[in-house]
């Protein structure tokens, strides 16, 4: 959906009503990540409960979760976790 597409670290900054440099802090203290790695991570998240639960290509989950190029989204989930979407979906 185009919520998630649209969704940005400077949205989650002004839901939060903190500044950039606030949430960096909190989310690097609380997960060690930068927070656009956290967002990227709870995107592949989604996008891993989808592959596993829907018959929905993997192209169409990577635009879903909000990714603009299927190829990065298939990158940066075998960087996440250890293996490429395509293991899931082919089952």
């Amino acid at each position: 959906s185009n919520t998630n597409r649209s969704f940005s670290v400077s949205r989650l900054c002004d839901e939060l009503a903190m500044s950039r440099t606030q949430l960096h802090n909190k989310v690097k203290a609380l997960t060690g990540k930068s927070t656009s790695i956290f967002v990227r991570s709870l995107r592949l998240q989604k996008g891993k409960h989808l592959l596993k639960h829907t018959s929905k290509s993997i192209s169409e989950i990577a635009y879903e979760v909000g990714f603009n190029n299927p190829s990065y989204f298939s990158k940066s989930f075998t960087e996440e976790f250890g293996y490429p979407p395509s293991t899931i979906k082919n089952k």
